[in-house]
């Protein structure tokens, strides 16, 4: 796959298809991480292994704009994991992307591991091809899981005052650095909320009461449109377990609505696209 993945890669540049190629890379200290090539001579860089853990998703929103000297949008390829071609969709869906724009080249995937096991995303994930792709690299396996929400259901199981107390520890540890926001495709606002020093809601301390208004906030922001990345979990330094929040809306809007984020282009119940592409969260 890798070879297929640099082949593809310098032809696309070559051909002007695309300006960049958004990938994965040997990482300084091991792993891998993102990696953006423009020049053909450099796919060497580009990796495919069971450590590709990032949605590279997230990176489009850089590439979407003009430059500042009003030159067009420039077309970009992406490496899309199964899961990770959800964020395409929603990205679409909410007109944040342009389709012809983006050259999709989507991953079949078994998988990621981490320390000797499959992530605790992809033993819940039944997608082993993207949902959306231009070309399709690899054979997908034949892997058998299933996610009956057994986690969100022990959850919901406690008490009212267990689950608060519960996530009060926890987001009691939130050191307010935004990885998880950062990281997630589906956070995009040019100016966030939280980074307003004019608000008469959120105040900019990290004392608890803020700190668990971020994490409410952000998830119900997401409600309808998180894709299960768990970007926003692995990368957190304080290991807060940001997915079982974001699976419990997740289990909401499906129940209520029979909506997945990124599972179709269709944006979420709680979104509205505004005729100048802008979007409106209910």
């Amino acid at each position: 796959m890798i070879e297929q993945i640099r082949t593809k890669a310098q032809e696309l540049l070559e051909s002007g298809r695309v300006s960049c190629v958004i990938g994965y890379e040997a990482g300084t200290r091991g792993g891998t991480r993102p990696a953006f090539v423009y020049d053909p001579a450099d796919v060497e860089r580009l990796v495919w292994n069971r450590e590709c853990y990032a949605n590279l998703t997230t990176f489009l929103h850089d590439k979407k704009k003009p430059s500042r000297r009003g030159e067009a949008v420039p077309a970009v390829a992406i490496l899309v994991k199964p899961c990770d071609s959800r964020a395409i969709n929603l990205l679409l869906g909410e007109a944040q992307i342009q389709r012809e724009k983006v050259y999709v080249i989507g991953l079949a995937c078994g998988g990621m591991m981490e320390e000797g096991m499959l992530q605790e995303r992809c033993l819940r994930c039944d997608l082993r091809t993207p949902i959306v792709y231009d070309v399709l690299i690899g054979e997908p396996p034949d892997v058998e899981v299933s996610d009956d929400l057994a986690d969100v259901a022990a959850f919901e199981n406690k008490s009212a005052a267990e689950r608060l107390t519960f996530w009060l520890k926890e987001f009691d540890r939130c050191i307010r650095c935004y990885a998880c926001r950062q990281a997630c495709p589906g956070c995009y606002c040019d100016v966030c909320e939280f980074d307003r020093d004019d608000s008469l809601w959120i105040g900019m301390q990290i004392e608890l009461p803020e700190k668990y208004f971020f994490h409410a906030f952000r998830a119900m922001h997401l409600a309808g449109r998180c894709v299960e990345c768990n970007e926003c979990e692995r990368v957190c330094p304080m290991d807060i377990p940001l997915s079982l929040l974001n699976r419990k809306l997740v289990k909401e809007v499906s129940e209520l609505f029979g909506h997945k984020g990124g599972m179709t282009t269709d944006p979420t119940p709680f979104v509205t696209i505004l005729a100048d592409g802008e979007v409106s969260l209910i």
